[in-house]
């Protein structure tokens, strides 16, 4: 990667330290992640980043142990941008003071006012008035560093925008990194732009560039791929069949959490459209009954990934000694379970092809997708030429239904939650929204309410609706149907499913929520 001009993010653990480089792609720019307890003088001297970031983190910068930058990056002569504690960080490594408490905190949106100095950071910015942005902090900046000026206020953020032009040191408390502050890719172009870079990576490099890591790890091995007919494991698929041909065999495994109709879909879908060998594996016995009597989401995030195991280890033998199983993991799935390339990011759940396998299994990991997005795949799967209809799928976890279903499962539940899903899906695409839905899907609670249907008492199971907006699957807000959908799609639920009398609509963003339930 010598030929590119790179730019360096500091983790500090922040949960959403990957869009950063996100967005930088987008700009194509290349960049790599590493954690701050791996960063020190020696390595900045290796990496020779043209630019830097300072992500933003869970911790205080005032504590004993608190993450810090080594002191050389400060001495590097290049830009640097400062996001949420990279900005505390940065003010307090070079002499201004951070705070924690006093009412201070800011979650979710914000609106930033400028002030009369222009900086060209903000080229593009406040032509309007106020800009929104997205805050997530509870500590605050109660004294900017010499050389600092003020470039922006929000009501509990005195200090939002600061920088010493001179030194091309800049600092927002801001997350410019997520969608919902919708000039935050603005503020990134402007940045690069400021350091020089000219933009020369692209997703076409990024599909040379793993073909070839997939041919250097694979060699002459044979790989089983699992495929849920979904967009980020068929994405892979194809990228690893053009890489290694008929080495690769995809097993498709019917847990039996699946939605109506599924798998009969995915199969005749994958067998028309790709010429690459594939085992349709009804397992759907095995994990219901492992399931059975679970109600603890972690437990059955864990269950299912130990079966899917499992089920690719009997497979891997059955053609012949598979040495790699392939994934199409992506990297919200990492960060949400654990802390990326070794920073110091919050676990917030478990995701069933997350956390490597057990060394009994013999076999090693393939995933190509692991460090990119759910955009970032349509893109690359763009660029594979797979179709627009299918890389425009509504995403849908491996767990399946299991994580739509709080509490125990049952059949009945399944069942139940398999027609209002589709009858949810059917209202969206017959009033034209899907394309205009990041994600949608409906989940059975665990709990009955009581109902009148004619003249008689009901008493049961009531639905949650969720439909959100995304670009990246990190932060999500709800999408805002009328009154009049949600209605019409409760009474057609309410009277053509059996067991349902009661039907909620979850207008939670994320976060606080994730978009899942489990």
């Amino acid at each position: 990667m010598t030929q590119h001009d790179r730019l360096l993010v500091i983790d500090f653990g922040s949960q959403v330290t990957q869009l950063i480089a996100r967005r930088l792609r987008e700009l194509n720019v290349y960049c790599e992640i590493h954690p701050f307890n791996k960063v020190d003088d020696a390595f900045l001297a290796a990496f020779q980043p043209k630019a830097v970031i300072f992500s933003g983190g869970p911790a205080s910068v005032y504590t004993t142990g608190a993450p810090m930058p080594p002191k050389g990056v400060f001495d590097l002569g290049v830009p640097i941008l400062g996001i949420c504690y990279g900005q505390q960080v940065m003010m307090h490594c070079l002499g201004g003071h951070v705070e924690g408490g006093h009412g201070t905190a800011e979650f979710g949106r914000a609106f930033v006012t400028p002030t009369p100095d222009k900086l060209p950071l903000l080229d593009g910015w406040f032509a309007a008035g106020d800009e929104q942005v997205w805050m997530s902090h509870g500590d605050h900046v109660s004294k900017i560093a010499p050389g600092f000026q003020v470039y922006g206020t929000s009501p509990n953020a005195p200090f939002a925008i600061t920088a010493d032009p001179a030194r091309h040191f800049y600092a927002v408390q801001f997350h410019p990194e997520v969608h919902h502050t919708p000039k935050g890719a603005k503020l990134y172009e402007n940045f690069v732009r400021l350091a020089g870079f000219t933009g020369d990576w692209t997703m076409g490099a990024y599909r040379e560039e793993a073909i070839a890591k997939i041919r250097a790890q694979v060699g002459s091995e044979k790989v089983v791929c699992g495929l849920s007919g979904g967009v980020d494991s068929s994405v892979a698929a194809v990228l690893i069949h053009e890489a290694i041909g008929d080495q690769l065999t995809c097993v498709f495994v019917d847990h039996g959490l699946l939605r109506l109709g599924e798998a009969e879909q995915v199969v005749s879908m994958f067998r028309d459209t790709y010429n690459i060998p594939l085992i349709h594996a009804d397992e759907s016995a095995l994990f219901l009954g492992a399931l059975e009597g679970v109600s603890d989401p972690e437990v059955k995030r864990k269950t299912i990934g130990r079966l899917f195991i499992q089920v690719f280890e009997k497979h891997a033998k059955s053609i012949g000694g598979a040495k790699f199983l392939a994934q199409g993991t992506l990297y919200p799935d990492v960060i949400e379970s654990v802390s990326f390339s070794g920073g110091p990011s919050v676990t917030i759940k478990s995701h069933h092809n997350v956390g490597g396998l057990p060394e009994k299994m013999g076999m090693k990991l393939v995933e190509p997708l692991r460090e990119l997005f759910k955009d970032e795949v349509r893109a690359l799967g763009r660029e594979l030429g797979l179709p627009a209809s299918f890389i425009g799928r509504h995403p849908f976890p491996g767990p399946g239904l299991a994580i739509r279903c709080p509490g125990e499962i049952t059949t009945e539940k399944l069942d139940i939650l398999r027609r209002a899903d589709a009858v949810y899906i059917d209202q969206i695409r017959k009033h034209g929204l899907y394309d205009e839905i990041w994600q949608a899907f409906a989940a059975i609670l665990p709990m009955k309410t009581v109902g009148v249907m004619g003249d008689g008492r009901t008493y049961d199971y009531a639905l949650a609706l969720r439909a959100v907006t995304s670009v990246d699957g990190m932060t999500a807000d709800y999408y805002p149907f009328t009154h009049g959908f949600l209605g019409e799609t409760a009474t057609r639920i309410i009277n053509e499913v059996k067991g349902v009398n009661r039907v909620f609509y979850d207008c939670t963003s994320k976060p606080p929520g994730t978009i899942e339930l489990e």
